[in-house]
């Protein structure tokens, strides 16, 4: 799977990375082809439409997608995680199969929104409100920083149905792109994942039946928290594929570039770089495998997750000489690409907090 899906990308994502990022543009049509690959749904059952497969296959893949393009990474990553992973647990069997087979199959995107413009890692101090009406609620707020805003297809919406109750008043809708009152933002201007639209959503009176509403009242934000284990997951794997890429480019440059009759891959400072670079890659891998394979095999890896997440992409946050400095050269791209990996699916500093609260329950 890891060869054919490596091929892939070279032959068919790699090529049109830099336009994709001079001239951004959803890329509905490669992420079709990945759709049937079945990239779009891997660990979706293939009674819902999806490839069936393990934690470990999805990040393996995942990250030959994202060393070609991070921004494909990145959907691939959004549609597969929260939105399919909280259908699949909490959905009932008619949202299931309404919803999942379009998702894994890659015809629909799927989408989450948490963010608002005033709150990010505070999720709980969220101001969208979905008030209880005849037949169902009525949904008012605004959410940022939504990946496939506009071009998704499927929103997970968190909203407060009780403003007493802390994190149990939130609660977690399905809209439909299209629902009555709900309008996107203009795309933001962002520093890197440009085909990876991201937009605000605002919504104004949009009545969602009960039917829409997944899992119990004000169990959303449980079911968010408990899902986002895997989403780090695969946001590890996505900073271990921009960090290859910028490793093999930085292998290449210095196998090429030569000073004093010399490849300066010769020099000890270079080569002490290049070692170091494959150090960290590796140990991004390792962990990035480590808290798949746990999770396939049923344990919490809450803190296995949490460090994935933060080595890998911190990692990925290296950058190399003068021409890592210039758009002539692709490491410039991986530089702005790899940086929201520090910040979305928690930011490195709230993997720090979830880290340092594990260790000390694991010594009771």
């Amino acid at each position: 799977m890891q060869r054919v899906v490596r091929e892939f990308a070279e032959a068919e994502i790699k090529p049109i990375a830099s336009d994709l990022d001079r001239n951004p543009r959803f890329p509905w049509k490669t992420l079709r082809k990945m759709g049937e690959l079945g990239l779009m749904g891997m660990t979706t059952p293939e009674a819902y439409g999806g490839s069936g497969l393990d934690t470990l296959s999805y990040v393996v893949l995942l990250e030959e997608i994202s060393a070609a393009d991070a921004s494909h990474g990145t959907i691939m990553s959004v549609t597969n995680g929260l939105p399919q992973h909280m259908l699949l647990t909490y959905g009932t069997e008619e949202q299931k199969q309404k919803y999942l087979p379009k998702l894994a199959t890659g015809e629909w995107i799927g989408s989450f929104c948490l963010s608002e413009p005033h709150c990010g890692s505070d999720a709980v101090a969220m101001k969208t409100k979905a008030e209880k009406v005849e037949g169902g609620y009525k949904l008012n707020g605004t959410k940022a920083w939504v990946t496939s805003g506009s071009e998704a297809q499927v929103y997970l919406v968190m909203a407060k149905t009780d403003s007493n109750a802390g994190a149990r008043g939130v609660s977690c809708f399905i809209l439909e792109k299209g629902t009555k009152g709900m309008h996107f933002g203009k795309p933001e201007e962002k520093l890197g994942q440009h085909a990876a639209t991201t937009t605000s959503i605002m919504f104004d009176d949009c009545f969602i039946p009960d039917s829409s509403r997944l899992g119990s009242e004000g169990q959303g934000f449980v079911y968010a928290m408990s899902s986002l284990d895997g989403g780090r997951i695969g946001i590890a794997a996505q900073a271990v594929g921009i960090a290859r890429a910028a490793f093999e480019a930085a292998m290449d440059y210095a196998a090429e570039r030569h000073a004093f009759g010399q490849a300066i891959r010769e020099f000890q400072g270079v080569s002490f770089k290049l070692a170091d670079m494959s150090v960290n890659l590796e140990a991004a891998r390792l962990l990035t495998y480590k808290s798949a394979w746990l999770k396939d095999r049923g344990y919490r890896v809450t803190q296995e997750a949490s460090t994935a997440k933060l080595f890998a992409s911190e990692a990925a946050n290296k950058i190399f000489g003068g021409y890592g400095y210039s758009k002539d050269y692709p490491v410039e791209r991986y530089f702005r690409d790899a940086r929201v990996t520090e910040i979305y699916e928690g930011s490195s500093e709230i993997q720090r907090v979830v880290i340092s609260r594990q260790i000390y329950r694991d010594r009771k």
